[in-house]
């Protein structure tokens, strides 16, 4: 009698056990689903641009060996600026550029040739710490003297903005394509001094 009395009161207090043992279980895998998806979030800040994003997502999906034959989005203000949504994988936009540079005076830039497909065009990212509205020139330089200018009126904030010029096709190698951005303050020309040029070349050299 005693020993089915006992048998019993080990059966319920086992089973008394099951249900605080499946609440740990849950909360415990609620709690690691929680955390996986905290750390899932994109580690980029908004800012980034979507060719980047995109970029990023498909090298971890893809082969972490392959190399990339071209950086596309080097470190600095390339890589926090805001762009509109585009292509990815290889039909990516590639880039070329100079050196990210700052000027004493707070303004800095970067500027690139880009290219896609047959097209080429030049592209500068900029960030304005002046405190003051500047005029941005972008210019692509092709072969045989063509060149393309855009002028853009860049705002007195410290976001990081973009200033670039129409697609075009290409006309002979894209190599034989440079870019060149200028940054002035805002006023006429003959007033306001150049504050920073930056070019496509890795030899380029801030002015000011």
């Amino acid at each position: 009698m005693n020993l089915r009395m006992a048998g019993l009161s080990v059966a319920v207090l086992f089973t008394a056990l099951l249900p605080l043992a499946a609440s740990a279980v849950t909360s415990g895998t609620y709690e690691s689903v929680s955390s996986e998806a905290k750390s899932a979030k994109p580690l980029l800040s908004d800012a980034l641009s979507a060719e980047q994003g995109g970029r990023g997502r498909e090298q971890q999906a893809g082969d972490t060996d392959k190399k990339p034959t071209e950086k596309i989005s080097p470190p600095g203000l390339l890589s926090e600026s805001r762009l509109p949504a585009g292509p990815v994988g290889a039909d990516a936009p590639v880039s070329r550029c100079g050196p990210e540079l700052t000027s004493p005076q707070g303004v800095e830039a970067q500027t690139c040739v880009m290219t896609q497909g047959q097209d080429v065009w030049a592209r500068t990212y900029y960030r304005n710490t002046t405190g003051g509205q500047l005029h941005a020139h972008t210019t692509l330089l092709g072969p045989g003297g063509r060149a393309v200018v855009l002028r853009c009126e860049v705002g007195a904030h410290d976001g990081p903005g973009v200033c670039e010029t129409p697609r075009g096709p290409a006309h002979g190698a894209v190599d034989g394509y440079t870019a060149v951005a200028e940054y002035a303050a805002a006023g006429r020309a003959e007033d306001s001094p150049l504050l920073l040029r930056t070019g496509s070349s890795r030899a380029s050299a801030p002015i000011g």
